[in-house]
């Protein structure tokens, strides 16, 4: 096809524009070979228009109708969006599942499901009191899937409390799988309130290890009425969150001080006799002090902050005994500094001096996995401790390769099975709950869709949550698996069929 478009265009004209007595006489054919000559430059088109008794120009003229010829030749053939891709058959039973999907999936209102069916199909006879029962018969469905879901397998579960409207929601979730076992709307948050439900899921089958739960003080008091002795770990990520906004709120306030300063110097310097500059000496030196005092204050919180956050409460780093030696040192030197913003540095200095031994007791659960590897294989526990102080370290340092390459000269062939079980330890060593507080986050996409949650809507929300697969994550043993899937280890169908619907297949 291609060589027919090419003789067609080199044949479309008898004459051109060089008009000499060779490109006269050359055929087709010949002015095809011309082109295919001209393409592969084996000579110069110079020598090759000679050669064949015709001007450079002619052979451009040929080069230029051929490339076009090749270029329609390869044109993609235009889209036919008229084109039926598949036919879809518009059941009662499809529709039923296109609601859910849209309400779930794409957080859409039911007033927005209403549109689209008018919109894309023509199709009016869907009230909002029929999406309402709809979602109730869904409801049941997920409470029997719910409930019968074993969550014996969960070892660590991670609590808090997220409000809508007032109204407070509890939430408990497996930090490994990010199964959600707890979604439950309550009446008040209290002690009594949290211990019944734990109950509950107490006779469900859950007996955790520990949980992991913010400084909250009813929800520690219900755990403690509930399972007794059980540990509450505190989360880092309060304290951390704490102190980045302090840090943030130093930084942002230089700036004022240094403006206020610059007045100040700018009103001195305009001034020219020496007498009148005395009245502004003692303003200008009070303004340096106070401008350099800001700077450093910002400086030495944000030193005091990225130790706090790199030293002490990272998984990767020395054992107990020198994190709370450190921890105490960074409180002592920012209860030097609460004096200066008593307002932000208090709630920071409260929440740090007393939950000390919480925030740190997942180091005790580190070394203790720490002892384990090292009985395993037969090392001292310093050197795995050692291994795990290095993983702190920025892999592209230097220092970072010089300790590895030092610690594989000593260790050898045991050096990389080590180095992994220290890695696995580490990352099997839950130190806050954010995963919480990333579930609270998508919560509140569905919560501003409606005003009440009740009538079972949190069941639901529970169960779509545990049975939708990830698309993507962070850790690629959780892409293309469900929370209840990575529970359990066990497969499960579409969430649609696990309520009793048809999923439709293209043929």
């Amino acid at each position: 096809m291609v060589q027919q478009n090419i003789d067609r265009s080199i044949c479309g004209s008898a004459s051109f524009g060089g008009s000499s007595c060779g490109a006269a006489q050359i055929g087709p054919r010949q002015r095809r070979d011309l082109f295919l000559e001209a393409l592969r430059r084996t000579e110069p088109l110079t020598q090759l228009a000679a050669r064949h008794a015709v001007s450079r120009k002619f052979v451009y003229q040929q080069m230029a109708k051929a490339t076009a010829a090749v270029d329609q030749a390869f044109q993609p053939a235009a889209a036919d969006e008229s084109k039926v891709l598949f036919r879809l058959p518009v059941t009662q039973d499809w529709l039923e599942q296109l609601v859910l999907s849209l309400t779930l999936s794409c957080h859409s209102s039911y007033r927005g499901v209403q549109e689209l069916l008018e919109t894309m199909f023509d199709y009016r006879d869907l009230s909002v009191g029929s999406i309402h029962n709809l979602f109730q018969y869904a409801v049941e469905r997920a409470r029997q899937v719910n409930a019968t879901e074993p969550l014996s397998a969960i070892r660590v579960g991670a609590h808090d409390e997220i409000y809508q409207a007032r109204q407070p929601v509890l939430v408990g979730m497996d930090v490994d799988s990010t199964y959600c076992y707890l979604l439950e709307a309550v009446e008040h948050c209290d002690e009594t309130t949290w211990g019944v439900h734990l109950l509950e899921l107490s006779e469900r089958g859950l007996d955790l290890d520990y949980t992991i739960a913010d400084g909250g003080m009813a929800l520690r008091a219900g755990q403690r009425a509930a399972w007794g002795d059980l540990p509450c770990h505190g989360d880092v990520f309060h304290p951390e969150k704490l102190l980045h906004e302090l840090c943030t709120f130093l930084a942002r306030r230089v700036p004022a001080y240094t403006l206020a300063r610059q007045k100040v110097q700018h009103r001195y310097e305009q001034i020219e006799r020496s007498c009148q500059r005395q009245t502004l000496g003692h303003p200008l030196a009070r303004a340096r002090r106070e401008e350099q005092r800001a700077l450093t204050l910002a400086a030495d919180v944000r030193v005091l902050t990225e130790w706090m956050e790199q030293d002490v409460l990272a998984v990767a780093g020395p054992p107990l005994a020198e994190r709370e030696e450190l921890y105490d040192f960074i409180l002592t030197e920012l209860e030097r500094y609460q004096d200066d913003c008593p307002q932000r540095f208090k709630p920071l200095l409260r929440l740090l001096r007393n939950q000390r031994p919480v925030l740190l007791a997942f180091v005790t659960v580190l070394q203790e996995k720490l002892a384990q590897v090292a009985q395993r294989f037969g090392v001292p526990l310093t050197t795995v401790q050692t291994l795990c102080e290095i993983e702190a370290l920025d892999p592209q340092s230097a220092l970072y390769w010089q300790r590895t390459g030092h610690w594989q000269t000593i260790l050898k062939d045991q050096w990389y099975p080590i180095h992994q079980a220290v890695v696995e330890a580490m990352a099997q060593t839950p130190r806050a709950s954010s995963l919480v507080e990333n579930l609270n986050s998508r919560l509140r996409g569905y919560f501003f869709l409606r005003r009440q949650i009740g009538h079972g809507y949190l069941d639901l929300l529970r169960f779509y949550l545990n049975h939708r697969r990830f698309p993507r994550s962070d850790r690629p043993e959780r892409v293309d698996k469900s929370p209840a899937e990575l529970l359990t280890g066990q497969t499960h169908p579409h969430w649609l069929q696990l309520l009793g619907y048809t999923r439709f297949q293209r043929n």
